[in-house]
Order: C-alpha cells, then sequence, then structure tokens
C-alpha cells in the first residue's frame, strides 16, 4: 500500500489536473488517478470543443503557473448579446448586451479550445508532489479513521488523507462514498461543432435563445466561432444524422448572416443535457468537485468556472488546515468546503435550470414577459452591471487563487 499521499484524486479531466497543481503548489503531495491515457488528452486536433474561461478562472490559471501556455490561443470575450427569437425570423427588439467595458477588471472572459487548455494541465502535472497514473481505475474504497483508500483495477492499493472526486456525474467516488443525487434530464442534446465565417466576430459572444434550446456562438482566436446549440433531442439527432453540407442547412437559418458565409471547422458531436445535484459535497474524508458535485445547463457557459471556483476553494482549505496543523480531512475541514460552495452551486444550478425552462419554450405569454425582463435589465446600468460582474465570476467570496 502506498501511504505517501495527502490527496488522492479520482478523475483526469479538467478539474482533477487543476486540483492537482493548485493543492502540490500548496506544498500537499498528490496522486492523481486518470482512466483514460495521455494520448488521449493530447490529441490535438481541432473538434470544436472550448470552454468560456471567467475572468477569475483565468487569475487561477495565472496563479498556478499555467497561462502563459495557454494565452496565444485565447480569445478575449469582449461583448455578450442575448436574444430571443426563432429561427429563420430574426432575433427580438428586446436584448441584453453586455460590454466589458462597464467593469475595471478587463475582458469578461476568454474563450480556449480544448486541444490547448487540457495539454497544459498535463504538462504542469509533471512536477515534485504529483503523481500521475493513467489508464486506471478504481474499482472499491473504504475509509477509516485516519485515511481512505482506494483499491485499483490492477491490485494497487492507495491511502491518503483525503479522496476527491472529479470523475463526473456518473461519480463512482461519490456513489461508493453513499453520497445520492437529485437530478431531471431536460429531454434535449447539445450540439457541439466549429465554424469559419467570413468577418470577424469582434470578440462578441452571442446567445440566441429558440423554442427549442439556446444557440450559443463563441468567438474563438481568428475568423472561427464555437457553437453549443441546445435543442429537442429527437429534432438534435436528426439535425446530427445528416451530412455536414445538410447540417449546415439547418444551423443556417438559426445562426444568421451577420458574420457572412459560414463553413464547418472540425467535427461535430453530442451530448445529452440535464440537471444533477450530490446530497452533499462531502462525505466520510471525500470531497466532490465539479460535475461529481453538481452537472448544469451549459446556457450560462458557467460549468467549468463552477468546478474551477471548487477547485480554488478546495485547496485553499486544505492548505489553511495543514498550516494549522489540523487533519486536512477531518469533518471540521471538510464541512468548511461544503459551507463555502454549497449555496453558490445549489444557486447556479437552479438559475440555469430556470433559464432554460423559461426560455425553450413558444408560449407567447412566456416569451412577452421574458422579452420585457431582458429590456428592463438592459436599460438599467445598475442590474446590467451585477449581470457583467456574475459572468466575470466576481461576485461572492473569492478564494485566493481567483483574486
Amino acid at each position: 500500500m502506498n501511504n505517501q499521499n495527502d490527496i488522492l484524486i479520482v478523475g483526469g479531466g479538467l478539474n482533477g489536473p487543476a486540483l492537482a497543481i493548485a493543492c502540490a503548489q500548496a506544498g500537499l503531495r498528490v496522486t492523481i488517478i486518470d482512466a483514460m491515457t495521455p494520448d488521449v488528452h493530447r490529441d490535438r486536433d481541432f473538434d470544436g470543443r472550448a470552454y468560456a474561461l471567467s475572468l477569475t478562472s483565468v487569475r487561477m490559471l495565472r496563479r498556478l503557473g499555467l497561462w502563459d501556455a495557454i494565452a496565444d490561443n485565447a480569445q478575449p470575450m469582449l461583448d455578450i448579446k442575448v436574444t430571443d427569437g426563432r429561427a429563420g425570423e430574426g432575433a427580438s427588439p428586446w436584448m441584453m448586451h453586455f460590454d466589458h467595458a462597464e467593469i475595471e477588471e478587463g475582458p469578461m472572459g476568454w474563450l480556449v479550445e480544448d486541444r490547448h487548455l487540457r495539454p497544459a494541465l498535463l504538462d504542469a502535472m509533471d512536477r515534485d508532489r504529483i503523481t500521475h497514473l493513467t489508464g486506471r481505475r478504481v474499482v472499491a474504497q473504504t475509509v477509516d479513521a485516519a485515511r481512505a483508500t482506494v483499491t485499483l483495477d490492477d491490485g494497487d492499493v492507495l491511502s491518503a488523507q483525503v479522496l476527491v472526486g472529479c470523475d463526473g456525474r456518473s461519480s463512482g467516488t461519490a456513489s461508493r462514498a453513499g453520497i445520492g443525487r437529485t437530478g431531471w434530464d431536460y429531454d434535449q442534446l447539445a450540439m457541439v461543432c466549429a465554424v469559419e465565417h467570413e468577418l470577424p466576430h469582434d470578440g462578441i459572444a452571442h446567445q440566441f435563445f429558440m423554442p427549442g434550446g439556446p444557440l450559443a456562438i463563441l468567438p474563438l482566436t481568428g475568423n472561427r466561432s464555437s457553437i453549443v446549440w441546445s435543442e429537442d433531442a429527437t429534432r438534435a439527432r436528426a439535425a446530427m444524422d445528416l451530412d455536414d453540407d445538410a447540417f449546415l442547412d439547418v444551423l443556417k437559418p438559426a445562426f444568421g448572416s451577420f458574420l457572412g458565409n459560414i463553413k464547418l471547422a472540425g467535427t461535430r458531436f453530442t451530448y445529452p443535457l440535464g440537471l444533477t445535484m450530490a446530497h452533499s459535497l462531502i462525505g466520510a474524508r471525500v470531497a466532490l468537485v465539479g460535475d461529481a458535485a453538481h452537472g448544469i445547463h451549459p446556457i450560462a457557459g458557467q460549468g467549468l468556472n463552477a468546478g474551477l471556483r471548487d477547485v480554488a476553494a478546495l485547496a485553499q482549505v486544505l492548505q489553511d488546515a495543514r498550516q494549522r496543523g489540523q487533519d486536512i480531512g477531518s469533518p471540521t475541514t471538510l464541512e468548511a468546503y461544503q459551507h463555502w460552495r454549497r449555496f453558490d452551486t445549489v444557486k447556479l444550478s437552479l438559475a440555469t435550470d430556470a433559464f432554460n425552462r423559461l426560455f425553450s419554450n413558444d408560449n407567447p405569454l412566456l416569451r412577452g414577459v421574458r422579452d420585457l425582463g431582458m429590456g428592463v435589465i438592459n436599460a438599467l446600468p445598475g442590474l446590467r452591471r451585477g449581470f457583467i460582474r456574475e459572468a466575470a465570476g466576481l461576485n461572492g467570496t473569492l478564494p485566493r487563487l481567483m483574486r
């Protein structure tokens, strides 16, 4: 049995490596158990996947020494325009326009492609205090008064003071710890791809609400944009079964002509949409981070940002406990993490759920209410500025890594 760890992390996506780096930087010894192999994570072919990183998430990446490897391939998000309407009919005259110039801190965020962010995280894990196990799965876990212990699929046994689940919405870590979940399916699929377009996007992100679900057009470097189109599952499957030219014929009426002619760049893929929340963010010597704790609708592009805020908060709580000479896996320590993050994550989950239900329909009464609401928000500078600060991740109590 390997007992040289302070922390075991299950899951090697994005939150797991970020937590490993943050904890190692704080002086803790970490082993991360990754079911995928490095060649999968280092596939640099463009597949359309990109993340809207809030201002505070980028601050965190800077503090962890990662941003320099990413910055040249990051696109600042300067404005966000939110509109309502139907495909082919144009947008409603009521809209919300969030301009980064209304806050002093700079751009609200940056768009970064997965093929640039993921390798930067992997490269940064090649440092002291981090052991990265790839192609390995946890098959069992136990806890006692002092440590959490896991058994891997090859028979190896590891233990640490804290076990962290960064293993997604179907978290085995949560399940084995007896932590239940609440959630529901939206009967929507997110269609994800990227397009090249004739005209520059000027760093503007667009969110167009249609009866089947929102279409997000997110600016990438150059004349390219990432598309996340949430649609009724049946219609989405039918669209994805089309060849590229026919799919573009379906996309173009929703996309519009404001960026000129468009063509697909890279591949297309889908994933199902739903809401899932763990009943608790912690268990005995267990903490949950990211989608393992809260899987939300991509309507506001905040999923990864919420996970990174979990990472920053948990790393700070563990570091502070260690500096005080406390057991970093004690109930008191882990309760501090849950107390910090629980309200914020529930609020975000319910807000995205409410927005999706309010906007993903063609009810004339609701359409009138939401269009009026967008007009009111857009007309009130103080309220508009609050939404901008929320998008930038500046509201609430920020962990040190995000200040």
